[in-house]
Order: structure tokens, then sequence, then C-alpha cells
């Protein structure tokens, strides 16, 4: 690749994080960053690890990331930030090369990558997915090759699509399913043999099996069941079909054959994928089936659309006119930098490794990941996540230590392993009406589950000692 375009995709790289913003310990970061602190300290999470270990055992992400921090000598927040551009950059770069199989002029090009660079925070319908997470996590670090993969097809470089397919599937154990799926289409409606093709991860014994415990989990994640999708969500899964296939007339029209095939597969994609999450959604006795979730199979659509779009704005409507350009890029970019100050209020929009952080929440944490012992058991608000200005960063990511088990990312990993779902439950109901608990509850949880720190909101319990508080968080020990 020549110099002056790996500038230009460097530049769009730093303006995307400096829209988008990045934050440590958010969101699925307390699934997945837990395993790599847990491989880098043994001794870390002695209680409960099992609610982040199911998922760390399907992928080759946490070996990556602490191998990284092993061989580098770096720190962990470095790494990830590290990593971070880095994917940033992967998607950028396969975005360039899949929009010089679909476009002919530089101008389409750029705008397809640069459309995509301003919205990689766009929400995917109702699947509760971004085109890009403001953090490091394994479905940003496969995203590129999910691209490059579709890439390959369209120039008909199979074994090339194989080896990016390889690659995702090592660090993301579902999101490449999709991907191989649309790839297998692709390649079917490229001999016109129109067919068919969509595949899940293989059913275990026992995938069908559910629990009442298991359904209060599924319950809080309105995301994995189509049917129960807000109607904009709908719109959101069904708009990009009709607007598909008017971008293949277009193309059609001005001949330009491989985005023509790739936007009717993508039609007939989505139309394959939208009955199969109604099935996994409707019928009881498939409430287990949801976790294939495929309805993530928009994530790529949404990709795709986007760069799409992009190229076609650029080559039609932006042409060579700066201030066309500057016309959408600035107030759209603006707005996304809006929706995500509003979205972590409490928080640096970018919190860079070696900053200390702003949020009053992970100040806490941080406070007790230097001040506590290794095998300390910690209790919080089991919905703390999703306190509002807690910017739902997660605790065991940033604390690393072990804690009861939450009401928010715990019940996903619930919905994926229902093995889990019964201890879940029984320490989520422990921990109910949790803002009125005195002394005797947290006493109570000390002897049920070995608890010996809570976490509170301003102003805490009487009756308990609190070495460390700031101007919304307690952290306090059960005598």
């Amino acid at each position: 690749m020549r110099i002056k375009p790996t500038l230009i995709l460097l530049l769009l790289t730093a303006g995307a994080l400096l829209v988008h913003g990045y934050h440590l310990w958010i969101e699925d970061a307390e699934i997945y960053l837990p395993a790599v602190e847990k491989i880098l300290n043994p001794a870390l999470f002695p209680f409960n690890a099992q609610f982040f270990e199911s998922h760390a055992h399907l992928t080759l992400f946490p070996e990556v990331i602490a191998a990284s921090v092993r061989w580098s000598h770096l720190r962990l927040e470095t790494i990830l930030f590290l990593w971070q551009i880095l994917s940033m950059f992967l998607l950028l770069l396969a975005a360039w090369d899949l929009s010089g199989g679909c476009f002919t002029s530089l101008r389409a090009r750029w705008a397809s990558v640069a459309l995509l660079a301003a919205l990689f925070t766009l929400p995917v319908a109702g699947t509760a997915l971004y085109l890009m997470d403001q953090y490091i996590n394994p479905r940003n670090l496969t995203a590129f090759a999910a691209v490059f993969a579709v890439s390959s097809v369209l120039d008909k470089k199979y074994l090339r699509a194989a080896a990016f397919l390889l690659v995702s599937m090592a660090i993301h154990p579902l999101m490449p399913f999709f991907v191989l799926s649309f790839c297998v289409l692709l390649a079917l409606m490229q001999r016109w043999e129109i067919g068919a093709s969509w595949f899940a991860a293989a059913l275990v014994p026992g995938f069908l099996q559910s629990s009442s415990a298991y359904h209060q989990a599924a319950l809080m994640h309105h995301n994995h069941y189509l049917i129960r999708w807000y109607w904009y969500e709908w719109l959101g899964a069904l708009g990009p079909i009709v607007i598909l296939w008017w971008f293949s007339r277009i193309a059609h029209s001005r001949g330009l054959r491989s985005l023509d095939l790739l936007c009717r597969t993508l039609v007939v994609f989505e139309v394959l994928c939208i009955p199969l999450g109604l099935i996994v959604s409707i019928p009881p006795s498939f409430e287990t089936l949801a976790r294939v979730q495929p309805m993530r199979s928009l994530h790529l659509v949404y990709t795709l659309f986007v760069l799409i779009a992009g190229g076609l704005l650029g080559e039609f409507v932006l042409k060579n006119r700066w201030w066309r350009w500057a016309a959408l890029f600035v107030p759209l970019c603006a707005g996304m930098f809006m929706a995500q100050r509003a979205l972590f209020p409490a928080s640096a929009h970018v919190e860079w490794p070696w900053a200390k952080p702003r949020n009053p929440w992970v100040q806490s944490f941080i406070w007790i990941r230097n001040n506590t012992p290794t095998d300390a058991r910690f209790a919080l608000d089991p919905n703390h996540m999703q306190i509002p200005r807690e910017d739902e960063n997660g605790f065991r990511a940033a604390a690393q230590r072990s804690m009861l088990a939450d009401a928010v990312k715990d019940s996903g990993a619930v919905t994926m392993f229902p093995s889990n779902a019964e201890e879940w439950f029984s320490q989520v109901q422990a921990q109910k009406n949790w803002n009125n608990f005195q002394l005797q509850d947290f006493r109570n949880l000390q002897s049920l589950y070995g608890v010996s720190w809570v976490v509170l909101q301003v102003p805490g319990r009487a009756g308990l000692n609190c070495p460390y508080q700031n101007q919304a968080v307690m952290v306090c020990r059960i005598e």
C-alpha cells in the first residue's frame, strides 16, 4: 500500500478516536478484561470467576492481550489503548480495500472510508451493538477480518477469505459465523445460484434446556429476542432492505457490477436472517436458542451498508466540491461527538491510559485495586452499571476484585451459558432491595457469601467503617 493512503487512514483513525472517544472499563469490558487480568495474575478473582471465564474459554482474546503485556512490558491500560487504535486502523484499511472492488474513483473510495470512520458508534438496530465499540473487545479486534473476507470473496480469492475467517473465529466465538454465511451466499450469487446459506454454532446437548432462573436473566436482554424489539428497532432492521435494493438499481444502471452483487446479496442475507430471528424469539421452548442471536448478522449488514452509502455519496453527490464534504461530515461528526458525551457524561471523552480517571465510580474502583486484599469479596448495587453517571463502568475489570453477581453483565453471561443461571439468580436475589440495605443485611451477605466489603452511593449506611469516600461513592468494610 502506498504511503499517502496509509497516512490518510492514520489521520482518519485519529479523527475517529477524537469523535467517538475511548473508555477502558465500560460495557462488555466487564466480561472480557477480567480474564486477561487473571492470566496476568492468577490470584485474582478466586470467587465468581465462572461469570467471565465461560466466555474466555471460547476465545484467544485474553491470551492475545495478556501476551502483549508480557512481551512489551507495558501497562495493561497502555496495551488496551494501542490495540483499540490498531483495530480502528485495520477496519478502515479493510474498508479501503473493499471500496476498491466496488468503486473506481478515489473520491468514492475515500467517502466510503470517511463515512465509516464518522459512524463508528452508530447503533445497529436493536442488537445493542455499535459498528465499532469505544473500548477494545473481540468484536473490534475481528471487525476488519470480516470486511477483508467479503472483499476477498468479491475478488474470488477464496483462500484469502478463509484465512481471514479463521483469524476471526479464533478471536470471537459467534460473529464470524454470520460473516461465513454471508461469504458463502455471496459466492453462490456470483454464480447465479441464489440459495439460503445461514449457519450458526453447532448445537450442543442441553442447548434447549431452560429454567426459571434462566428466564429471569433472559428478560433483562430484550435485544436477543426480535419479537421484543421496539418499532424503531424493527425499522432499523427492515429499512436497509429497501435502501440496499435501491442501491443495487443505481449500481446496475451505472455498470458497477461488484457493487450491484454486494447489494443484492445483502438484501437476500437479511431476508433470510430476519425469519430466523423470529423463530428463536416466539416459542417459549426456543428461549435458550436466542443466545445464537441471529440478528447480530445486522452488524455486518450495517458496516457494508455504511461503506456503500458513503461511496455512492462521494461519487454522485459530494464529488470534488469541498464545501459539500464539509457540509456532510462536520455536522455528522459533531452530532456523533455530542451523542458520546451525553452517553458518558461523568468520564473523560478519551480516557488516555496515562491519565487519572475522572469518573468517581472508577476512582473508587482504582482505590479498591490498590488498597484491598486480592481475595477480598465485594458487593455493590447489582444494577450499578445503569446508575446515572456511573457511565456503565464494570467493577471487576477496573477494581480487579471478586464481587457478587450483578444484574447487568452477569445476566448476559447467563443467557449464553445457562449452567450459571441458578447461582446467578440466588446471588442477585440476595441483593434485592439493595438501596434499603442496613448493617444486618450486609452481615447476611457476609455470612452467605463471605462478602467483606461493599461499595455504596453517598451518604452510605450507619454502622459501617468506610476508609474511602468521594463525592459519589463510599467503600466500606463489613466488620
